[in-house]
């Protein structure tokens, strides 16, 4: 298969933005693979095989459209997200795991009382509300 330098130059770069939607139009009467093909979205292998690139080719009409694709695209997507529950372990204790603690602002030490209630637990901090109490009763004694 002889290449023009034309083919040859689209092959290696491929039409995007308005380019590429000016071409769509021109082209609607093709197969996709034939026009992302005619795009520039291909190449040829060493056995004279071509290669179509239809994934970035339909990636490129969307981004070309205004469409955002990846809006977290900045986010690190390795590791554990926080799901908000909590299990009882085998040895009866339940454990909170360091992103809530750190979300809910607290520090070792803190104390809660426990109120049990149908299907759900209230954990009521002991330590910051009675501090705030003993800070309260403190103005209240300057006045």
């Amino acid at each position: 298969m002889v290449k023009t330098e034309k083919e040859t130059e689209r092959a290696t770069s491929p039409l995007v933005g308005k380019e590429l939607l000016k071409k769509l139009k021109e082209l609607s009467h093709l197969s996709r693979k034939e026009t992302a093909i005619a795009c520039g979205y291909y190449t040829t292998t060493k056995d004279n095989q071509m290669r179509v690139y239809l994934t970035k080719f339909l990636e490129a009409v969307v981004k070309a459209k205004g469409i955002p694709l990846d809006e977290d695209g900045s986010k690190d997507s390795r590791g554990r997200s926080a799901t908000y529950r909590a299990c009882v372990h085998k040895n009866g204790q339940l454990v909170i795991g360091a992103n809530y603690t750190e979300v809910m602002g607290l520090k070792p030490g803190d104390e809660f009382s426990i109120q049990l209630g149908h299907k759900h637990i209230h954990l009521k901090q002991i330590t910051s509300n009675s501090e705030e109490e003993n800070t309260q009763e403190k103005e209240k004694e300057e006045e």
